[in-house]
């Protein structure tokens, strides 16, 4: 064989294999606070969204969840985690944002206010997902389970319902009222039955609960996976094309 058609031969295997090569995983991306974060197994049975929404997925996507406990948009960005997140981004990953259950928090480290701090900073993520050709997607905060005395639930996150939905609108970025959505299942559920979502255990229960646990503003297991089943029906209802890399 002369040498060119070698080298002819050599292109076309090449071509070949490069043709055949399947596509690299989309990334999702998430950044919030407790209810979606990942949890050691020392806070069991407390379980964030974010842990589980693997599961709804393919092998073609694999979610890195860097939401952590007790963080506010504000907070969140100034300990520099949201770039360790934006060094990551490539090309069609998916950035998800929720926060506002600690910007509420009266503390400077963390408090913005809904309709110029926490808009601002929710746009400043959009903005630099979008510098790396992400795609970012706002979400409203889940709803927390407080029933006033006549059984409706309280509305303990005000502004930021109706900020989350504006910058979003605003910034033509896909939005997915996790708020509404829980509130629908919570209220639907009513005020005993929601107790199954939220982490309430007794006394004894949990090794590491010796005393029990009522808390109606984070998930169990079993919330954390109906949550995450709201948000797959939100992008379904989007038609993000993250929707055909589901399970």
């Amino acid at each position: 064989m002369k040498k060119n058609q070698y080298a002819q031969y050599i292109l076309i295997i090449v071509i070949l294999i490069l043709s055949f090569k399947s596509p690299g995983k989309v990334n999702i991306w998430m950044i919030g606070d407790s209810t979606m974060a990942n949890k050691k197994a020392e806070a069991a049975p407390e379980t964030g969204w974010g842990m589980v929404l693997q599961q709804f997925f393919n092998d073609g996507v694999k979610v890195h969840n860097h939401a952590v406990n007790g963080r506010s948009s504000k907070s969140f960005l100034s300990e520099g985690r949201w770039k360790s997140v934006y060094d990551s981004l490539r090309k069609d990953d998916y950035v998800i944002i929720q926060f506002a259950h600690n910007d509420e928090k009266p503390d400077s480290l963390r408090h913005t206010e809904p309709f110029t701090t926490y808009k601002q900073i929710i746009k400043l993520y959009i903005d630099e997902a979008r510098s790396k050709e992400a795609i970012p997607v706002v979400c409203s905060p889940i709803v927390r389970r407080h029933f006033d005395n006549t059984g409706n639930l309280k509305d303990t996150h005000g502004d930021y319902i109706k900020a989350a939905r504006e910058i979003a609108t605003e910034t033509n970025t896909p939005f997915i009222d996790m708020e509404a959505k829980t509130r629908k299942l919570v209220a639907e559920l009513g005020r005993e039955k929601s107790k199954s979502l939220f982490l309430f255990c007794n006394p004894g229960e949990y090794i590491n609960r010796p005393k029990g646990v009522q808390d109606s503003t984070h998930l169990n297991s079993y919330g954390a996976h109906r949550v995450a089943s709201l948000f797959v029906d939100g992008i379904k209802e989007l038609k993000l094309s993250i929707v055909s890399c589901l399970k």
